[in-house]
């Protein structure tokens, strides 16, 4: 695949006419990478009509026939990997190393989902409970359930669609794709990978659109599943105007680790930073808060800040790179911003450097007030508080007290203390040994 090959958009498998178009530019320096369409009301529901025209279709495809497309489409996004992992870095301004990591996890992600629609099954129960149903039995079968609308955020502009797709695909539906409008080129890619794996084309949907129009995709009683990741208003927005579908969300973080007296600094220091600043810490899971005993808070804190100072900023094609230029100016001057509101309040930075344009160097803080935005909302930047803890249910109660909970880590080599953190964190992962931002794509996820 070249980028020349990359469509506008998709409606039933086809390019639509007479769309107007809007260019991609690399968030770092502007430079213009490809071009992809704005669809309206009208593409929209054309959309919605072929999607229910294409469900017509794969709910009655065999397994092994969604099994063999998945299993396609997998090879196939291995075979353009480079191509991928050069225009989400160029697209979204995410390093290089961090690319190519996307991109083997969508490669796993429909790998999995070719196995896993081998694996749709059901259960035979008895019925038989009282006298007037003597001699019954019940088949209980899983059905596909029609059109899932996937709506997608920037920062996964490949893994996450297809989070969106492959388990939709793999049960048999249809779907219509709302990637973010300034992370479109890997979507509209994946999407032409999927047509040429042999999906049916009227199931194939992907629609660049701004918001406003998308929320037809919300409201429209023809969709069956709304799947949205992205910030808690839009999401909770989203759940609240979409009648009886259903709808999954994954929204926003503000991810806690504890690390514990007995934890392995050198090697908490190694993951954490990683969590933190990788990829500007534009990660829903990224490491926000650390919470470290006080008995080795200095030595941490010190050791923390010297490395992160030493952190590759800058060009995302740089293959050392770790830090990023932010998606864009509003949200690099929102991160510095509330930087200051916590160093006017009495905060303390142990790091250096200071933003330039678009990049916002690794910021660590101390002594931050409760109240500031860096503490109790998702920064979504490469920002990190350190605070000092007595005993790990201090710890706990110090990482419960946020209105996000996605996941979390601890540093431990005290069972007692690793189970007490499984038992009481209110977040829907706990990693063990390593940080909040660990995942891997078969593993149940989400606050």
């Amino acid at each position: 695949m070249e980028i020349s090959d990359i469509p506008l958009a998709l409606i039933g498998g086809r390019v639509p006419g007479g769309i107007p178009t809007t260019a991609s530019t690399n968030p770092w320096d502007g430079a213009h990478i490809g071009t992809h369409g704005v669809c309206g009301s009208g593409e929209i529901e054309a959309a919605i009509a072929a999607a229910q025209a294409g469900f017509a279709k794969t709910r009655r495809l065999p397994s092994f026939e969604r099994a063999s497309v998945l299993a396609l489409i997998s090879l196939a996004l291995e075979r353009n990997a480079d191509l991928l992992a050069r225009l989400i870095a160029l697209e979204v301004g995410k390093p290089i190393r961090y690319a190519r990591l996307e991109v083997q996890r969508a490669v796993a992600t429909f790998g999995i989902a070719s196995e896993e629609a081998k694996r749709i099954g059901g259960e035979v129960i008895p019925l038989d409970l009282n006298e007037a149903s003597r001699g019954r039995v019940g088949i209980v079968r899983r059905f596909p359930v029609g059109i899932v609308a996937g709506i997608t955020p920037f920062n996964f502009p490949l893994n996450l669609v297809a989070h969106k797709l492959a388990p939709a695909m793999a049960a048999g539906n249809s779907f219509i794709l709302k990637p973010a409008s300034v992370a479109t080129l890997p979507a509209l890619a994946l999407g032409r990978l999927i047509l040429d794996a042999g999906y049916p084309p009227e199931a194939v949907n992907v629609v660049p659109a701004p918001g406003r129009v998308a929320e037809q995709l919300v409201t429209d009683p023809r969709i069956a599943v709304i799947s949205f990741t992205g910030s808690a208003p839009v999401g909770w927005s989203i759940k609240a105007k979409a009648g009886r579908k259903k709808v999954v969300l994954e929204l926003g973080g503000n991810a806690g680790v504890i690390v514990d007296a007995s934890a392995d600094l050198k090697d908490a220091v190694s993951r954490i930073l990683q969590a933190a600043f990788a990829y500007s810490g534009q990660v829903c899971i990224k490491t926000q808060r650390v919470f470290i005993h006080r008995s080795k808070f200095d030595e941490f804190a010190s050791t923390f800040a010297t490395q992160a100072d030493a952190l590759v900023a800058g060009d995302p094609l740089n293959e050392m790179c770790v830090v990023g230029p932010l998606i864009d100016e509003e949200n690099a001057s929102r991160v510095a911003g509330w930087v200051e509101e916590a160093l006017r309040s009495g905060a303390h930075m142990l790091t250096t450097r200071t933003r330039s344009g678009r990049v916002v160097p690794p910021m660590v803080l101390t002594n931050v007030p409760a109240t500031a935005k860096v503490v109790c909302e998702e920064v979504f930047g490469p920002v990190v508080i350190l605070q000092p803890f007595a005993d790990i249910a201090e710890a706990i109660a110090a990482v419960n007290e946020s209105p996000f909970g996605l996941q979390a880590g601890i540093f431990t080599n005290d069972l007692s203390h690793a189970w007490k953190a499984y038992e009481e964190l209110e977040v829907g992962g706990v990693i063990l040994n390593d940080s909040s931002s660990y995942r891997i794509d078969h593993m149940p996820y989400g606050g």
